[in-house]
C-alpha cells in the first residue's frame, strides 16, 4: 500500500520526516489554507498515485474532554466558512459546497483502524469526531465561539483537512485526517498554548501518526 501524508507547515513537515525517517511513506508539505491544501492533494495524487492519503499536522481543539497533545481523527469533515446561500438551492446547508456532500466521511476502513488504535493507545488520547476547516487561524475566543455555535459537535478546527477531503472525494482516494491538538482556543487568549506546543511536546505527539500508519 502506498501512503501519502500531507502537512501544511515546515514545522509539521520537520516533525513527520523525523518520525518517518527511512520509510517509504510519502510526506509532503502543501502550504497553509484550503487552496494550498487542495492543490497539494491533487499534485500528490497526480504524481505519487497513493492508495491512501492522510492529512496530518496540528489543530485547535474543542470540547471538555479534549486536551493539548490529544489526537482527533476525522469521522467526517466540513467547512466552517462556506455558505452557498439559498437563492438557487434551499437544500444546501451551511458548511457545504453546493453539489458536494454536506460532510465528507472518512474512509470507513481507515476510521476503523483509527478506532482500534484509540482503544489500544494508553499514552495519548485519541478522539474520533468532526473536524471543521476554514481559512482562519483561530486565535481568539470570540472566533472559536462563533465556529462552535455553528458546529457544537466539532472536536478540531484546522485550515486544510476538509479541502484535502474534498479533493480525495473527487478523485476517489481513501482519506482520513489525523490531527494533533496544539491549543484549545476557548481556554487561551493569545495563542500561547500553540507556541508552547512546538517548543515542548510536538515530537511525541506525532509518534501516534506513525503508529496509525504502521497499522495499515
Amino acid at each position: 500500500m502506498k501512503i501519502g501524508i500531507i502537512v501544511a507547515m515546515d514545522k509539521e513537515l520537520e516533525q513527520l520526516r523525523r518520525v518517518f525517517a527511512n520509510s517509504d511513506v510519502c510526506v509532503r508539505k502543501c502550504g497553509i489554507g484550503k487552496v494550498n491544501a487542495a492543490l497539494g492533494a491533487q499534485l500528490m495524487i497526480n504524481e505519487e498515485h497513493p492508495d491512501v492519503i492522510v492529512s496530518s499536522g496540528c489543530a485547535g481543539g474543542n470540547g471538555d474532554e479534549i486536551n493539548i497533545q490529544d489526537v482527533v481523527v476525522s469521522t467526517e469533515l466540513c467547512y466552517h466558512d462556506v455558505y452557498c446561500g439559498t437563492a438557487i438551492d434551499d437544500k444546501t446547508i451551511y458548511g457545504q459546497v453546493q453539489g458536494l456532500p454536506a460532510r465528507f466521511k472518512a474512509d470507513p476502513v481507515l476510521l476503523e483502524k483509527a478506532r482500534n488504535l484509540a482503544a489500544r493507545e494508553s499514552q495519548i488520547a485519541i478522539h474520533p469526531g468532526l473536524i471543521v476547516t476554514g481559512d482562519w487561524f483561530v486565535d481568539t475566543k470570540e472566533k472559536m465561539r462563533h465556529i462552535v455555535s455553528l458546529f457544537p459537535e466539532a472536536r478540531a478546527v484546522d485550515m486544510e483537512s476538509c479541502a484535502i477531503a474534498q479533493t480525495c472525494y473527487i478523485n476517489k482516494v481513501p482519506f482520513i485526517s489525523f490531527r494533533v491538538i496544539s491549543d484549545i482556543p476557548l481556554r487561551d487568549t493569545d495563542a500561547s498554548q500553540y507556541h508552547d506546543f512546538w517548543g515542548t511536546i510536538a515530537h511525541n505527539s506525532f509518534q501516534v501518526t506513525r503508529t496509525f500508519i504502521e497499522s495499515l
